[in-house]
């Protein structure tokens, strides 16, 4: 029997639980676990362990059993859940070691949760993506797919993520290009695509096809790197509010530093999986 929580972000829900003392074949369990008809349902599993570099280790495994490097909606999940168990020993700022290093989520007064995604990474080898740059950062790389072409920004927010900017995001066939883009031999370790249209310096709406879980309602780490994005074209300013089918998002980068990712996280139920 192994206890556990939901908890969603913005929609980016997720199955947490604290592995500290706990064994098993977690990528398998992520899987079936995570199922929305045969399991509790979620978009990835997120396990609680020790850290020596941190307060705390985060643990994702998204729902078709591979692992993230990190994930910003996560980060927020995970930081409600040490909170509200009193783990965090009444810190307010807390940090998290994940395979991207260890990351800061700061527990807001109006209830939001502020990361440090920490800076974005342009250099195609760091991404990574098979591209020889004339310049870097790689902006617009036309990317052939079927007849058309995609024109693609890479970044690394911890993990890889090709960001193209179009007229109707609610009306691009991400379900069909998504998973074209996801696996393409381009990006050898796969890749978080995102579609973005930018309203105002201060607004973009965007959706985001996740590797290894397929679209879902938010995605944290796809949110900053649309961000940087249209800050790298020059479409918005330091500060912009990027909603997402699950919500909105605040985001903050001057161009050069740290990304920072706002937003809500929220417990939805508790209960007990029969191990």
């Amino acid at each position: 029997m192994i206890e556990f929580s939901k908890l969603q972000a913005t929609g980016n829900d997720f199955i947490v639980l604290d592995a500290s003392s706990v064994e098993r074949d977690w990528l398998s369990l992520a899987k079936t676990i995570c199922d929305r008809r045969f399991g509790i349902g979620g978009d990835g599993l997120i396990l609680l362990l020790p850290s020596t570099a941190a307060q705390f280790r985060m643990r994702i495994v998204n729902s078709d059993g591979s692992e993230a490097e990190t994930c910003g909606n996560g980060l927020r999940c995970f930081a409600r859940y040490v909170i509200d168990r009193g783990l965090a020993d009444g810190r307010r700022d807390i940090s998290i070691e994940t395979l991207a290093g260890v990351k800061v989520v700061s527990a807001r007064p109006d209830g939001r949760f502020r990361v440090n995604m920490g800076r974005p990474v342009f250099h195609p080898d760091e991404i990574p993506v098979k591209v020889t740059a004339a310049g870097i950062p790689v902006i617009d790389y036309p990317l052939e797919i079927g007849d058309n072409a995609v024109l693609l920004t890479f970044i690394s927010m911890g993990n890889p993520h090709a960001v193209c900017f179009v007229e109707d995001v609610a009306g691009f066939p991400l379900g069909e290009i998504g998973p074209i883009v996801e696996h393409h031999p381009l990006f050898p370790s796969r890749v978080n695509f995102g579609v973005a249209a930018v309203s105002s310096r201060s607004e973009i709406t965007a959706r985001i096809w996740e590797r290894g879980a397929g679209e879902t309602l938010s995605c944290g780490s796809g949110a900053c790197a649309v961000a940087v994005s249209a800050r790298l074209h020059d479409y918005i300013d330091n500060e912009v509010e990027v909603t997402v089918p699950g919500g909105r998002l605040l985001l903050e980068w001057d161009g050069e530093n740290e990304v920072y990712l706002s937003g809500e996280a929220r417990q939805v139920f508790a209960g007990v999986w029969p191990d």
